[in-house]
């Protein structure tokens, strides 16, 4: 069905396309967030794989899984009608009556694209020192693929069987964080533990990494929130102070109970507990 797009709500589409940005930049915060975690041997590393998954991700989405997620309306996955980006003068599947979108299907398709490129990223905490390089690449690649673009069009997609379903996750707590986190519990299981484990010190060699990526990531998910309202409105704004709000208790509870069980709280605890609240208020 064509796209009308004597519709389209500037005001709307210039949001959406700044929060495209702002979710970009999470996946270089997370690679540092991680990175300051790591044992120093390890940081470039960690590194890489997240600005790996910011080329190889793009570039597979263009190709054929943006098609996968939102692309037609079977209920399991959604074909190759949009594969390299055909056809973006039509509307996105499913996306009509009061779900109809003011947005073009251009910029749609690249703010999902930026939650496919940091969903793969946040696995990178379990592969540290588990996966050479090339393995991982192999294993993003098809994983973007086979994984995260079917998922997407479960949940995302309102032709997508569990959204039929009922299934509600307003910014992707179960595409990209669940999602992420359970591929990221198959990783360690089949790896197995890491090298050096656990006699060596892993303790992490750079906080000040960590939370240089917390305030990246919590910059960021203002887009990753706010920006899922696909509009510039009342939904965004209720969003955005959500995500602020949700960040500020979370890091202020884990850093009270910090303070009572070990005594003193921990920078780490302040910068771990801020990134839980985000995760948790997405869905």
């Amino acid at each position: 069905m064509p796209f009308d797009f004597n519709s389209v709500d500037t005001g709307s589409t210039a949001w959406v396309l700044a929060s495209a940005a702002l979710v970009l930049l999470m996946t270089p915060g997370l690679a540092f967030f991680y990175g300051g975690m790591v044992r120093a041997q390890n940081v470039l590393g960690i590194l890489m794989q997240n600005f790996f998954c910011m080329g190889i991700v793009s570039l597979l989405w263009v190709l054929c899984a943006y098609s996968i997620a939102f692309g037609g309306d079977n209920s399991v996955a959604g074909g190759f009608h949009f594969a390299g980006l055909q056809h973006m003068t039509e509307q996105v599947p499913g996306y009509h009556g009061p779900l109809a979108q003011d947005i073009p299907p251009v910029v749609f398709a690249s703010f999902q694209l930026m939650f496919a490129v940091i969903t793969p990223a946040l696995i990178t905490g379990a592969s540290a020192d588990r996966f050479r390089f090339g393995a991982f690449a192999v294993f993003v690649a098809l994983w973007s693929v086979l994984v995260y673009a079917p998922v997407a069009h479960w949940v995302f997609s309102p032709t997508g069987w569990l959204h039929q379903r009922g299934a509600e996750d307003f910014a992707g707590g179960t595409v990209v964080h669940a999602n992420a986190g359970a591929a990221a519990v198959a990783v360690a299981l089949v790896l197995g533990r890491r090298r050096g484990w656990p006699g060596a010190d892993f303790r992490p060699h750079n906080v000040p990494f960590v939370l240089l990526g917390a305030g990246l990531l919590w910059f960021g998910w203002f887009g990753f929130n706010a920006g899922s309202a696909l509009g510039a409105n009342q939904l965004a704004g209720a969003a955005f102070v959500n995500t602020n709000t949700a960040a500020a208790c979370s890091m202020l509870g884990w850093i009270l109970v910090e303070r009572y069980r070990d005594g003193k709280a921990s920078t780490l605890g302040a910068a771990s507990g801020a990134v839980a609240g985000l995760g948790a208020i997405t869905p």
